[in-house]
């Protein structure tokens, strides 16, 4: 975002110009850092549409940049570079507008004398509560540098985990959005203009040809109002899977359609059971570690899960009684590792063999499925591309044998 200030040095001369910062507060930091009174500070309009969507993204922070971030840091901090001094190095580096900004700020508030996590606190949109818990039992037992190693280790297997998720649906959706585009084309078209021919000529028409047909003529005839409506239901449909119960209904999709969650079902115990090995190697308590991992679920079904588990840790049960109840979420083999590692004291290392063994899991069944769903989407996609080809070309053959 770009803000127009007016200010005055210290010399007592007035200085006008334009800023560009992640946010007004940001803006207003990096004019103090170059020793200006601010005395008028505004965003400068846009006339342009694009500036607005160059912003939008520009200004988004890509969890890319946050691993690579994360893990220059740790790096930093094992070779035994002061904290501030990392920071402000990082500052320097990072490309980021919204995590340039937020690090000058988080280095600023740790100059002003307050710790590491409670400076991170004070960037919620950037640092989860995850995050920040980690940090705050580093700096409890002094050992900040391997806990920001470990949490690039995970921030790095996370990022890993959903780039192969991601790359696993791009050539199937690359193909139904081909498909669906090639068949509208055809039908819209192409076969409204072979139709007239036919009819003309006193061919007699298979049936799905006439169903074809008639489909065609419609569509052809009301496209504009069809693509409209579906780009309506479409927004309407986005726009309630962003309520909270659009949200519950979305996540509970995923955990029980049958395809997607063979990727997402082992994909979630993987990152329930890496953060809670890892806030558990950290320090912090059982307790307070379920109740974060439900705050930085990203689906709210395992959020309400988590709570509750924490809720029953509370009152006296154990994580795997509890974790017990909820049987679609929590297979029978994840519960008992859990038991085995409480009943043996050892439930950190307990986690990470289930993160290992899960991950796993998910890469096999992304694999499978990758491996599954290419040749099932070119058949399905040869049977209708060759449906509507025999509905040409079939009334097209007895036309020619009426000529000769």
């Amino acid at each position: 975002m770009k803000f127009k200030y007016q200010a005055k040095t210290k010399e007592g001369e007035n200085q006008i110009g334009v800023v560009e910062a992640a946010s007004k507060e940001a803006a207003t930091s990096i004019l103090a850092e170059h020793n200006l009174f601010i005395l008028s500070l505004e965003e400068a309009e846009k006339s342009r549409w694009y500036e607005k969507l160059s912003d939008y993204f520009s200004n988004r922070l890509h969890k890319k940049d946050f691993v690579i971030f994360t893990r220059q840091l740790a790096i930093l901090l094992e070779a035994r570079v002061p904290l501030n001094i990392s920071l402000k190095t990082l500052h320097k580096q990072t490309t980021s507008p919204m995590l340039k900004e937020a690090v000058l700020q988080i280095s600023e508030n740790i100059d002003a004398g307050l710790s590491f996590s409670q400076a991170l606190e004070r960037q919620p949109e950037i640092f989860s509560g995850f995050f920040t818990s980690m940090v705050r039992s580093a700096e409890l037992t002094g050992n900040l540098e391997n806990v920001m190693g470990f949490l690039a280790d995970y921030l790095e297997r996370e990022y890993s985990l959903e780039q192969k998720a991601q790359s696993a649906l791009i050539y199937p959706a690359i193909l139904i959005i081909l498909f669906f585009v090639v068949s509208f084309i055809l039908a819209t078209f192409v076969v409204p203009q072979v139709g007239p021919i036919f009819s003309e000529a006193g061919v007699e028409l298979p049936l799905f040809t006439l169903i074809i047909v008639a489909v065609s003529a419609f569509l052809n005839q009301w496209w504009p109002v069809i693509l409209f409506a579906l780009f309506g239901i479409a927004l309407m449909i986005v726009d309630y899977f962003r309520t909270p119960e659009g949200k519950a209904v979305k996540d509970e999709f995923k955990i029980s359609l049958p395809i997607l969650n063979k990727i997402y079902l082992p994909l979630t115990i993987t990152r329930i059971s890496n953060s809670a090995s890892m806030l558990l190697k950290g320090g912090v308590p059982v307790v307070q570690s379920m109740e974060i991992i439900g705050e930085t679920a990203d689906n709210v079904v395992y959020r309400e899960i988590m709570h509750q588990i924490a809720e029953d840790v509370r009152q006296g049960q154990t994580i795997s009684a509890s974790a017990s109840k909820y049987p679609q979420y929590f297979p029978s083999l994840v519960t008992q590792m859990i038991a085995v590692g409480e009943e043996a004291g050892q439930l950190e290392s307990t986690f990470s063999r289930i993160s290992a063994f899960y991950g796993r899991e998910a890469d096999a069944a992304i694999g499978n499925i990758v491996e599954l769903i290419q040749p099932v989407l070119i058949i399905g996609i040869g049977i209708v591309i060759g449906i509507l080809f025999a509905s040409v070309l079939l009334p097209l053959y007895q036309l020619v044998g009426t000529i000769h």
